[in-house]
């Protein structure tokens, strides 16, 4: 008996009605998808607090390192409870119940370089399964499953008979070697990730801040933040359940049409939203209406917008089209227009001088006022990410071109920019403690006026002798010395720093482990700013005392953006041993939001427990270390064209040289 016909005779049936995300009607569901300059929003279902009922008991084989395309093996142990219909609309794919994974492996091979637009086409190869048990599947994806498939080393023949199924999973099952089991506080990392999954229109569409079921007022700690729901994405994406990401993006790219209004002024068309919530509104004849509530930053402490949102909207985007190979989602002409309406709001000109993004305070992950208004280096990073995700999946064409010749500019431009000043190290700093002042000239040294007495005395005794750092904030007249960790790790995930830097940076992370690692990784920043400093700085803010929250705080989510960093650097020695250095404390601790004092020895004062993205960034980071092929797909390599691009035309003015000349040669070590 051939596999098609086994499955066609399972008495396991397939779901008989189908669900299209785009437009459909069911069960008293409802929903509309479309682009907000076609027509009027609203974005809403009727349901009579209708929703799946899924088990989540599954197991779940890997293969080490093995990366035949979309390579699944699926072991269900129960049969889920349908309660709604599947989309398999989309061909070359299985819809599946939420909590009923599979395991992708995706080959890694380089795609085009970072500054391509050329229009992704979807990889013909077929889906292989090996499936035991039974599941329910759409037999039409299933086309064929080869023969003398080489499996963990050995060889399976292809199933004759139900029998012959089920021993091909007993065969798995029993080559413990190659399979990968799950310790005890990954199940129960998962169970928690799961847990806080949260569901509009019966679908999975995110992740609730934190799942504490002791806080009584989560104030809004039970929404999906955008920015939060990143290392959550990523999980699932690697687990090989891609339904949720995909619901994500399209969801929030609806509402970032929405009316934003802040004492009657409105900022710019393609911010995304900080957060949302599903609300249930009841109606008339006991009904109900689910809402997604979008906080564009009108409720959030100090009323600031978002600027990170769209940037890991972008990147996000990315990520799933990588992982998954599905680049059908980023050629849609609604996320095409997504792309370009955040892009256009962030490359629009105004009075800055530099290429780098000007921001308020508290307009990204540290969303609370501590001096990093300015041009911060997090932003910088998320922003240089977000460019060169753009160009992977841009569609070159008419009304583009114009679009992806600003985005190369600016990437030339920022990268230049970053790399020649931001950059410290003990030659540096030796070379700013020896600054002229007050040199009115386009050939000035001391281009921003720094004075040297700015370098902070700690600094001196601080910085090793072999790494150095980017640092978190240039203006003029100003150099904000502090060790910003987000943004010096997606520097080197981004290659917005230089490849002699980014190891420079790792350096400097290893020789100064006790004071960034501590008992708790990572530093959000270094140092802490403390007494006058920190009135000043904070406005005596009781949440950011020194060594707490955002003022050098242990944030357990910056493990995963740490272990891709060392991914690429070939460093994963590093990775492991702050993994395994989280792994002793964070089921213990309940898995904080983040942790307090010089070495993170104690949890935060405030800290929220069961914290959606301390648990998804550990459950990434130790799936990322299993599979350092699969992470190589997120990061990015030097792209050596972008510094040869230089659109100053100082060079033709004949009023002064071009400064890039001259340093790049030391930007190309």
């Amino acid at each position: 008996m051939s596999v098609m016909n086994f499955i066609r005779n399972s008495p396991m049936k397939l779901p008989s009605r189908v669900l299209n995300l785009r437009n459909s009607s069911f069960s008293g569901f409802r929903r509309w998808f479309h682009h907000p300059f076609l027509c009027e929003q609203k974005l809403f279902c009727k349901t009579n607090a209708f929703l799946p009922n899924f088990s989540y008991n599954s197991q779940f084989h890997a293969y080490p390192s093995r990366f035949l395309p979309f390579r699944r093996v699926i072991n269900n142990t129960k049969k889920p409870n349908w309660s709604t219909s599947l989309d398999l609309s989309q061909s070359g794919s299985v819809s599946r119940p939420y909590g009923v994974s599979t395991d992708v492996r995706v080959a890694s091979r380089v795609r085009d370089l970072s500054t391509s637009v050329e229009t992704r086409v979807k990889d013909q190869n077929l889906d292989k399964f090996y499936l035991q048990n039974g599941i329910n599947v759409n037999p039409f994806v299933v086309e064929r499953i080869e023969k003398d498939e080489n499996v963990l080393g050995g060889e399976v023949p292809v199933a004759e008979d139900v029998n012959n199924v089920k021993n091909i999973g007993e065969a798995l099952e029993g080559r413990k070697s190659g399979i990968k089991v799950e310790s005890d506080i990954e199940k129960e990392a998962w169970n928690l990730l799961r847990g806080a999954v949260v569901t509009y229109c019966g679908s999975p569409v995110g992740t609730v801040a934190a799942n504490d079921p002791g806080d009584k007022q989560p104030l809004n700690y039970d929404q999906v933040f955008i920015r939060d729901f990143v290392p959550s994405a990523l999980a699932f994406l690697l687990k090989g359940e891609g339904e949720i990401v995909k619901n994500f993006l399209l969801h929030t790219l609806q509402l970032q049409s929405w009316e934003k209004t802040v004492d009657c002024y409105s900022p710019g068309q393609g911010l995304m939203p900080a957060s949302f919530k599903v609300r249930t509104v009841p109606l008339d004849g006991n009904k109900f209406e689910e809402v997604l509530d979008p906080d564009f930053g009108e409720s959030a402490i100090g009323r600031v917008a978002p600027v990170d949102s769209g940037l890991w909207w972008i990147i996000l985007l990315r990520a799933y089209g990588k992982i998954t190979g599905d680049c059908t989602l980023q050629e849609r002409v609604d996320v095409q227009t997504g792309i370009k309406l955040i892009l256009n709001l962030c490359l629009a000109d105004g009075f800055d001088m530099f290429p780098s993004l000007l921001v308020t305070d508290g307009s990204c992950m540290i969303d609370r006022r501590m001096g990093i208004h300015g041009h911060p280096l997090e932003i910088q990073a998320l922003f240089y990410a977000a460019l060169r995700s753009s160009l992977e999946m841009l569609t070159a064409n008419e009304s583009s071109k114009n679009l992806i010749r600003a985005i190369n500019n600016r990437l030339s431009a920022l990268s230049f920019h970053i790399r020649e000043y931001y950059w410290v190290d003990m030659k540096k700093i030796n070379e700013i403690y020896r600054y002229k002042t007050e040199e009115y000239s386009m050939d000035a040294t001391n281009k921003f006026n720094i004075y040297p007495e700015q370098i902070p005395p700690w600094l001196m005794d601080w910085i090793p002798e072999e790494g150095g750092y980017l640092i978190g904030n240039l203006q003029p007249a100003h150099m904000d010395f502090r060790f910003f960790t987000l943004g010096n790790l997606w520097s080197i995930v981004s290659s917005l720093g230089t490849p002699k830097q980014n190891e420079a940076i790792l350096n400097l992370i290893e020789a100064k482990w006790g004071d960034i690692m501590g008992h708790m990784p990572l530093k959000i920043l270094y140092p802490a700013v403390e007494n006058e400093e920190w009135r000043i700085i904070t406005g005596s803010d009781p949440k950011n005392t020194p060594w707490s929250y955002h003022n050098g705080g242990s944030w357990p989510t910056l493990l995963w953006q740490f272990t891709l960093a060392c991914i690429k650097m070939r460093r994963l020695e590093l990775a492991e041993k702050a993994v395994a250095l989280a792994e002793k404390r964070l089921s213990i601790d309940h898995w904080p939001e983040y942790y307090d004092t010089r070495n993170g020895k104690f949890i935060g004062k405030q800290s929220r427990l069961y914290q959606t993205w301390s648990i998804a960034g550990f459950l990434t980071s130790k799936m990322m270390l299993e599979n350092p092929e699969m992470a190589s797909l997120l990061f990015w390599d030097e792209d050596y064209n972008l510094l040869e691009i230089c659109v100053c035309g100082l060079s033709k003015s004949g009023r002064k040289k071009c400064s890039r000349g001259a340093a790049r040669s030391q930007i190309l070590i």
